[in-house]
C-alpha cells in the first residue's frame, strides 16, 4: 500500500515506519518535527519506498498538497506527547493532538482515504482505581493530552460512521524504548548522568502503571490492523502487568553501575495530570491472539539497556 504516517519520525512512528516498509509499503512520513528527530528516521532514507516531508499538519494548504498523492491509509501518531507541556499550555494539546487529528479527519473524506489508524491512550480515561477496557466509562481525562485524544476519538468515530472510513484505534499506556524523547526512563538517566550521587523521584515512587516496549506495541498494531475487520475497531494494547516508579529508578540506578541515594518529592503524583495508579484488561485483543511478548517490568528493564547502549 501507499502509506502517509504522521508523527513519523518520532519514538513510536518511526519504529512503525520501520515495520512498514519491512513489509513492503510505500511510506511517507510528515512530521513538524517539534519531537520527531531525523535521527530516529536517517537510517531509512536511501530506501526507494520513504521519503518525509518537515510540515506541520494544521497547514491545509500544504497537506492538500501532500494528499494529491493518493494514500491508501493513514496512520496518525502526531500529537503532542508531552503530558507536562500540555498541562503548562492547553493550547499546545488544542493545537497538536486535537487539532491535527481534525485536520487529518478532513483529509481523509477530501480525498477519498477509507483507512486509518489512531494512536490513542489512556489517558482518556482519566483517574480510576478500576481496571480499564475498551467499554469503560465514563471517560473523564485530567491531562489536556488525554482531553485532546479523548476529542480526537470522537470525531474519528463520527467520521468512520457517516464517510466509510475503516478505523483502527489502538489506547496504550506507557511506551518504552530505543529512541524515546522524554518519560521517566529518559528523565531518570539524565538525572542520574548530571548527578550520580542522588535521584530525585516526582511523588512517592508508588505510582504503578504497566508498561510496553516499543517494538512489542508496534507488533501489536499491526496484529489488529490485520485481524480486527469491522468497520470502527477499538483495542487496548500492553501488558497485564505493572512496575512502580521507585522500581524503575531502582532499575536505572542499577544498570547505571551507581549507589545512587533515592530522593522523593512526595506526595501520590509527580505533576498535576499525572494519573497515579491504572491497570488494563486485555482480554479482548488476547482473544483476537495477540499478546504482548515482554512483561512491563521486563520492558522497562529492556528499555533502560537500549538506552544506555548495551
Amino acid at each position: 500500500m501507499n502509506i502517509l504516517v504522521t508523527g513519523g519520525a518520532g519514538f513510536i512512528g518511526s519504529h512503525l515506519c520501520d515495520a512498514l516498509l519491512t513489509r513492503g509499503h510505500k511510506v511517507t512520513v510528515v512530521d513538524d518535527f517539534s519531537l520527531g528527530r531525523i535521527e530516529n528516521i536517517e537510517h531509512l532514507l536511501d530506501n526507494p519506498n520513504f521519503k518525509y516531508t518537515r510540515e506541520d499538519l494544521n497547514n491545509l494548504h500544504a497537506m492538500r498538497f501532500i494528499y494529491r498523492e493518493g494514500f491508501d491509509m493513514v496512520y496518525h501518531l502526531a500529537a503532542n506527547s508531552d503530558i507536562q507541556k500540555g498541562g503548562q499550555d492547553p493550547f499546545v494539546d488544542y493545537q497538536k493532538t486535537f487539532n491535527t487529528t481534525f485536520n487529518t479527519l478532513q483529509m481523509l473524506k477530501d480525498y477519498n482515504v477509507k483507512k486509518f489508524f489512531f494512536a490513542s491512550t489512556s489517558a482518556i480515561y482519566g483517574e480510576t482505581y478500576d481496571v480499564l477496557n475498551e467499554d469503560y466509562g465514563p471517560l473523564k481525562p485530567v491531562s489536556n493530552y488525554g482531553a485532546g485524544k479523548l476529542a480526537s476519538e470522537a470525531f474519528i468515530s463520527a467520521f468512520s460512521s457517516t464517510y466509510g472510513i475503516q478505523t483502527w484505534i489502538t489506547r496504550f499506556p506507557n511506551v518504552v524504548g530505543e529512541r524515546f524523547t522524554h518519560g521517566v526512563i529518559y528523565d531518570f538517566i539524565h538525572k542520574l548522568q548530571k548527578n550520580p550521587e542522588e535521584l530525585e523521584v516526582l511523588g512517592n515512587g508508588e505510582q504503578c502503571k504497566p508498561y510496553v516496549y516499543v517494538k512489542d506495541l508496534v507488533d501489536g498494531i499491526l496484529y489488529v490492523i490485520d485481524h480486527a475487520n469491522e468497520l470502527y475497531n477499538v483495542y487496548m494494547l500492553g501488558s497485564d502487568t505493572r512496575t512502580k516508579v521507585k522500581e524503575i529508578a531502582a532499575m536505572v540506578i542499577e544498570e547505571m553501575g551507581l549507589n545512587s541515594k533515592i530522593r522523593y518529592t512526595g506526595g501520590d503524583r509527580g505533576w498535576v495530570g499525572d494519573v497515579p495508579e491504572f491497570r488494563y484488561d486485555l482480554t479482548k485483543v488476547n482473544t483476537l491472539g495477540w499478546v504482548a511478548p515482554h512483561n512491563s517490568n521486563d520492558s522497562v528493564r529492556l528499555a533502560i539497556q537500549k538506552a544506555l547502549g548495551k
